[in-house]
């Protein structure tokens, strides 16, 4: 049996719907999903009984999906299946967001679960290569992508984000724990301070090394409208390595502003 660990976001509800058998629903305290009933709420303080709850209900595989930041953890609610995970539930919270996920990871399969990737259960959530829009990115684009890469591979060292915005083969921000929906918002807001309208781009890859089972970077209609908004001329993403949601609303989002979705071989 399958069960999703889900955070917020479109993702768990991509992820379920692809199953032939319905999965279990599980979510974090405080992270429900976007239009997915939850079957079983968990804390963080009570782990270990619900990992022992999923092997009663004939869990053997695992996908996490969906974002999550890292919870406040009352230490007076840890339970007494839990206590003996919390040594390395406090090694892997004391890491960046990747090493924190491998914790974690590491913690599921410890106790005999299989991970499961969000793309290997949904394939389809994973575009083609190519370019998906009538806009074609142009050589600024081509150039400004260069300069991404060099700051996706920096950050990527340093376990911070997985996306940028580049404007004239300069980066002009950096994702943060906020994630690529604040990045743009703040870009939007800062959009009339720009030289020239509609240049430069967002891009997305996964960091250097990353465990692509989870927490893979993703992009949806939000980060259309946001990359729109922002005054941005497209959106290149890492080929095989970035999820697209509501595939087809993306395209006619950016269609309709005149911008571009690069999917880019690595």
């Amino acid at each position: 049996m399958l069960a999703l660990i889900c955070g917020t976001g479109s993702l768990p509800k991509a992820v379920a719907l692809a199953q032939k058998v319905p999965p279990l629903i599980c979510v974090l305290d405080g992270f429900a999903p976007r239009d997915l009933m939850a079957d079983m709420t968990f804390r963080l303080e009570h782990l270990g009984s619900f990992l022992v709850s999923l092997k009663n209900k004939g869990v053997r595989e695992i996908c996490l999906c969906g974002a999550v930041t890292r919870p406040d953890i009352d230490p007076s609610q840890i339970d007494a299946q839990t206590m003996p995970l919390v040594p390395v539930l406090q090694a892997a919270m004391a890491q960046g967001d990747d090493g924190a996920l491998r914790g974690v990871i590491a913690i599921l399969q410890d106790q005999g679960f299989t991970i499961r990737g969000a793309t290997e259960l949904a394939p389809d959530i994973l575009p083609a290569a190519g370019v998906l829009t009538r806009m074609q990115p142009d050589i600024h684009a081509q150039a400004d992508v260069k300069v991404a890469l060099i700051a996706l591979a920096d950050m990527g060292r340093q376990d911070l984000g997985q996306a940028c915005l580049v404007r004239d083969a300069s980066v002009v921000a950096r994702e943060d724990e906020r994630g690529t929906d604040a990045m743009l918002a703040d870009a939007a807001g800062h959009s009339n301070d720009a030289t020239s309208p509609n240049t430069g781009l967002l891009f997305k890859a996964p960091k250097p090394g990353q465990d692509r089972r989870a927490d893979l970077p993703t992009i949806g209609p939000d980060t259309a409208l946001g990359v729109a908004n922002a005054g941005l001329k497209g959106i290149a993403i890492e080929a095989g390595g970035v999820i697209v949601l509501e595939q087809a609303k993306v395209v006619k989002i950016l269609d309709d502003a005149g911008l571009f979705l690069w999917v880019r071989r690595p």
